[in-house]
């Protein structure tokens, strides 16, 4: 579906969702965030000023100047892709396109007042026109959601703990808040990977390209259900150990492994929130002004309550079991961590952990 000016229909009608909110997609702990940041009144200046030290304009310069705007003589088809992105979501502004030279696999929306889409020709040739059309719509999405203005926090602190490196304490303090701003953004991915399934409505096309992300564009060789059966499998992770060395693993990163982003993708596809969206039931831009930002951190609060509840991680079970008063949870550790069997004695002869006191999953 898209306007009358552009040029060409799409391939297929596509539900529209006039005056939707940001909130309608983004996922519980990117929402009360993001809502809480709104509130502050003058936040958005602020940050804007300190950041700019990187003149949006001189970025825009740059792609204009080494890379291929889109427009409906220069990639036509991604052209109207953005356009008709912009239209399902409602989003009045359009934002330019630029496809970049770069045999890396990327997509980013950068830019605070104006922002810009950058595809690189990597991406473009991977992926196929409706996964195009899905990757769009998740950088439509961190437009729309104003995702821009608040990574800009990511690199303000990640330089000032270049800088003060060498007071520990100080460093130690800046870590910490980059670490919570990566959860963050890790977040955020899944909120624009639920902007793109509403632009393109193609669920099997949106698995489809996060699929490719990992495997690459022999598409012939994989299966989207032998990979959400890997994405379990992933979850489940063996024992405590592979907990552990999942969790250090993850927390560098500023977005989730592919097996996780397909698996939360198809798990909000058949969620009741999902449907109400489908169904026109869903929050409006006017009520983002009163949006509650307890009621946004309650239900981020609510959301990692569940995770933790329904996960299959060993870790995140052990997890529960601190929470639950368990009182093995000492002989689960060493056993795992020994090595030693379930009911066989562990180090000095200690009783050993009985097979109930076996790590999960």
């Amino acid at each position: 579906m898209t306007d009358t000016n552009q040029a060409k229909s799409p391939s297929r009608r596509r539900q529209r969702f006039p005056e939707i909110s940001t909130r309608a997609w983004e996922h519980p702990a990117d929402r009360s965030a993001l809502v809480a940041l709104r509130k502050l009144t003058g936040f958005d200046d602020v940050l804007k000023k300190l950041a700019g030290l990187v003149s949006e304009r001189s970025i825009r310069l740059m792609f204009l100047a080494t890379a291929v705007k889109t427009s409906e003589r220069q990639f036509p088809e991604l052209y109207n892709m953005v356009r008709d992105a912009a239209y399902i979501l409602d989003l009045e502004k359009v934002p330019d396109l630029y496809v970049t030279q770069d045999p890396a696999v990327n997509a980013m929306c950068i830019g605070m007042d104006t922002p810009i889409i950058v595809l690189t020709s990597g991406l473009v040739e991977l992926l196929d026109e409706e996964e195009l059309r899905a990757v769009v719509g998740h950088e439509v999405g961190h437009a729309m959601s104003g995702h821009a203005v608040y990574r800009t926090m990511l690199l303000i602190l990640t330089n000032i703990a270049t800088r003060i490196a060498w007071i520990p304490l100080g460093n130690l303090a800046i870590m910490a808040l980059i670490t919570a701003l990566k959860e963050w953004f890790r977040k955020a991915e899944l909120s624009c990977d639920r902007a793109g399934l509403l632009a393109g409505q193609d669920l099997q096309a949106s698995m489809r390209g996060l699929m490719k992300l990992a495997g690459g564009h022999n598409l012939g060789e994989m299966n989207v259900d032998a990979f959400l059966e890997q994405a379990e499998e992933y979850e489940k992770a063996g024992d405590l150990r592979d907990g552990v060395l999942k969790l250090l693993q993850v927390l560098p990163q500023t977005h989730p492994f592919a097996v996780v982003r397909v698996a939360q993708l198809k798990k909000w596809s058949e969620s009741d929130e999902y449907r109400s969206v489908l169904a026109g039931a869903y929050p409006r831009r006017d009520g983002d002004a009163n949006a509650s930002v307890s009621d946004q951190w309650k239900a981020a609060a609510d959301h990692y309550s569940t995770s933790v509840k329904e996960s299959k991680d060993p870790l995140i079970g052990l997890l529960r079991d601190v929470a639950g008063g368990v009182g093995t949870v000492g002989g689960k550790l060493r056993d795992t961590f020994t090595g030693a069997r379930s009911g066989a004695p562990a180090g000095g002869g200690e009783p050993g952990a009985t097979a109930d006191d076996a790590p999960r999953g």
